[in-house]
């Protein structure tokens, strides 16, 4: 992407899965551990580079089988997991221009879906020269609107402009940064998908088994 500024993704994977009662990530999902999906959502030419965090050996062993940066940690807070992936993508790219974080749960969510929401965000090097500042604090955050119902789903995976980096490494203990959006709601953009199982997480078995079932009807 010759004319696009580099945008990182952090796929999160150090959840507890405590409703779904073992390591959901690790769940399989259409033949394969539900992680997996995250892997191929993020494999794009858009993001320069991507890292998964997490404090589960297993899913470590599963990113590199599958040859994808990982991080393993040990610390408590979903806070901890924005800072240490922030802090890694920033050291292989120290000129990351926008960084999103992307749960590992939402299996249904495509490829086309993370490329729309870099694409959208204009982060390109004509908009940066006419509105560089205005760009670094811009939030995207993706969507869905139902028919006559004027308020929307709203949820994941959510954009930040590098003007907000210095406050995503300094989140509250055990937040992320859902702090961030709503502190700053005028920054705040939607990008709205037609499918909203897109957005649907698997917290349980049975949400994991009806999200399969979605996706095996869809091809």
């Amino acid at each position: 992407m010759e004319n696009q500024l580099a945008a990182g993704c952090v796929i999160m994977a150090s959840g507890l899965s405590r409703r779904f009662g073992s390591n959901k990530l690790l769940a399989e999902f259409c033949g394969q551990p539900m992680l997996c999906r995250a892997f191929a959502a993020t494999d794009t030419q858009v993001l320069a580079a991507r890292i998964v965090v997490t404090r589960s050996a297993e899913v470590k062993a599963l990113c590199e089988e599958h040859g994808v940066p990982v991080l393993l940690h040990s610390l408590p807070g979903r806070n901890d997991t924005v800072r240490l992936g922030l802090t890694a993508l920033l050291e292989q790219v120290p000129g990351l221009f926008g960084c999103m974080f992307l749960p590992g749960d939402q299996p249904l969510l495509c490829r086309e879906t993370v490329e729309a929401m870099i694409g959208i965000s204009g982060w390109d090097h004509e908009t940066r020269l006419e509105r560089q500042k205005e760009t670094e604090r811009e939030i995207f955050r993706l969507g869905h609107r139902f028919k006559n119902d004027p308020d929307p789903l709203v949820g994941s995976p959510v954009l930040f402009g590098r003007g907000y980096f210095s406050e995503l490494c300094a989140l509250p203990e055990g937040k992320g940064g859902n702090v961030l959006l709503k502190k700053y709601p005028e920054h705040v953009h939607t990008v709205y998908i037609a499918d909203r199982n897109e957005l649907a997480d698997a917290d349980t078995p049975e949400a994991l088994a009806k999200l399969e079932a979605l996706a095996r009807r869809n091809g």
